[in-house]
């Protein structure tokens, strides 16, 4: 049977479609700009690009050694700047358009110019960051026997090269990008890291699965975190009941502290002191002393 030819389904399909069509119509998000999937597909491209000069070999092909590879990057740069420059300026671009300002107040071109600019000067910095991340996993896990291994097969490679590129196009102001970055990066390898969140070097997530960071996290250097770790708010709330924005809600991570499997750590005033070990499935709402070994039960002799 064909339902199509259905009497009732041949009636519907004339008088009805129309009309949910003309509603569906009415405020339509149209995703202008290019700011839609198809947009969305090309950031995720143009990441992966990124990649390819951040670890050639790993990611994409091997460039030639010598002078020979110098052309190359060089090359791929200029790729990559194309395509990132042209996604920036759209970026910027609709932000003053939802937001009404039409770029009265602002030169959406040269935004979008300094900011290509400062990404692109910073990669050398970013893949020297995370040169010491993969370090910290290989020195941190066990089973890790090659530096090859980590990067290839350490979902946390992905997760933190993706946090660190974004961050940055955070700092700068670049609107929705980011977030694009972070969300792929979250759906690929389970781990959820706020482009706002500033993380300090060496940070190795064993395993990674569940891990939550929130925006307005600080994470110091030489830092190890488990999976299912959640670092996240307790929402402040206006007189109406609404999640006030642009307040600290997350908490602080000092240097060489140990975040064991499913801890949540919750609070923007709440601070993980230096070199303190937070055991698995604990629940943290205040500060935690340098040095101090936290745990939810009493250990056995």
């Amino acid at each position: 049977m064909n339902i199509h030819e259905n009497t009732i389904t041949k009636d519907w399909l004339k008088s009805r479609i129309p009309r949910i069509a003309a509603r569906l119509n009415q405020g339509a998000p149209t995703g202008d700009d290019g700011l839609d999937v198809l947009g969305r597909e090309e950031v995720y491209e143009m990441f992966d690009d990124i990649m390819t000069v951040l670890f050639p070999g790993y990611h994409g092909r091997r460039f030639d050694q010598g002078d020979g590879a110098v052309g190359e990057l060089a090359s791929r740069l200029n790729a990559i700047s194309s395509r990132l420059g042209e996604h920036l300026y759209k970026a910027f671009s609709y932000h003053c358009r939802v937001n009404d300002l039409n770029c009265g107040g602002c030169d959406c071109e040269e935004r979008a110019a300094r900011a290509l600019v400062e990404m692109v000067e910073s990669l050398p910095e970013i893949r020297e960051m995370l040169l010491e991340d993969v370090s910290a996993a290989l020195a941190g896990d066990p089973a890790a026997k090659f530096f090859d291994e980590v990067i290839l097969s350490y979902p946390c490679v992905e997760a933190i090269a993706t946090h660190r590129v974004a961050h940055r196009m955070y700092s700068m102001g670049v609107p929705i990008i980011p977030r694009i970055l972070s969300e792929r990066a979250h759906s690929r390898t389970g781990i959820d890291i706020h482009p706002g969140a500033r993380i300090g070097p060496r940070f190795f997530i064993d395993h990674g699965t569940g891990v939550v960071i929130g925006e307005t996290c600080r994470i110091g250097g030489n830092v190890k975190i488990y999976q299912g770790v959640t670092l996240g708010a307790t929402s402040p709330f206006d007189k109406d009941g609404r999640p006030k924005a642009g307040q600290k809600r997350h908490p602080d991570i000092e240097d060489d502290v140990i975040i064991y499997a499913n801890a949540t750590i919750l609070g923007g005033g709440t601070v993980i002191g230096k070199g303190a070990v937070i055991g698995g499935n604990t629940w943290i709402t205040k500060s935690v002393e340098p040095g101090a070994h936290v745990y939810n039960r009493v250990k056995g002799d």
